[in-house]
């Protein structure tokens, strides 16, 4: 069933149809990409996923690779259907601005912190995003400033209650994170230049 719903529901159902639009976009790119494995997606995915869980990384993982692809072939199926929703209801004129219910101030500072130190821990020294930096050319780069400035702009969008720009920044780094996913270097490449 579909978000939206203009004018019904209070301010989360307003701009239903952007976020069905947005969130059928990511959802079809990342269901395809990684169900079918696109240049190892699935597997770049699965590592970077196991790498990224601050405690407790070092042990096996918990789930495989199958089990990855699986979920993404949800999404794959799912994700046309949210899409093409949203697309009917820009079509029928049913898209207003997404609006966010206001935020506590309390609440954007403790996004503010969390997102600031996901950002340090990732970019640390030993971080993932320090190591494709290394290992990465121009595009691969490029999408790393990309996914890191639209983790930044989707905090202080949120913060502000800027539903449009907050759906646009999570639309951005989910692209920016699939680059990432079918990018052309290997993970030996990184660990290597990391310890080196």
């Amino acid at each position: 069933m579909s978000s939206s719903g203009t004018g019904r529901g209070g301010p989360m159902a307003e701009g239903g149809a952007m976020f069905d639009v947005a969130w059928g976009v990511g959802a079809t790119a990342f269901g395809w990409i990684v169900a079918t494995d696109f240049r190892q997606a699935a597997q770049r995915f699965h590592a970077l996923s196991h790498t990224v869980v601050p405690f407790g990384g070092g042990g096996a993982p918990v789930v495989g690779v199958g089990f990855l692809r699986f979920v993404a072939g949800v999404f794959a199926l799912v994700g046309p259907v949210i899409l093409v929703t949203g697309v009917m209801d820009v079509w029928r004129g049913e898209a207003e601005a997404y609006g966010l219910p206001p935020i506590p101030a309390w609440f954007a500072v403790a996004e503010a912190v969390v997102v600031a130190a996901f950002l340090w821990w990732m970019w640390r020294r030993s971080g993932v995003l320090r190591r494709e930096w290394i290992a990465g050319g121009v595009l691969r780069r490029a999408a790393i400033a990309g996914l890191s400035a639209s983790l930044v702009a989707f905090t202080v969008c949120f913060g502000f209650g800027r539903g449009g720009w907050v759906l646009l920044s999570w639309l951005a780094g989910g692209l920016c994170g699939l680059t990432l996913l079918i990018g052309d270097r290997t993970g030996k490449e990184a660990d290597t230049e990391a310890v080196s």
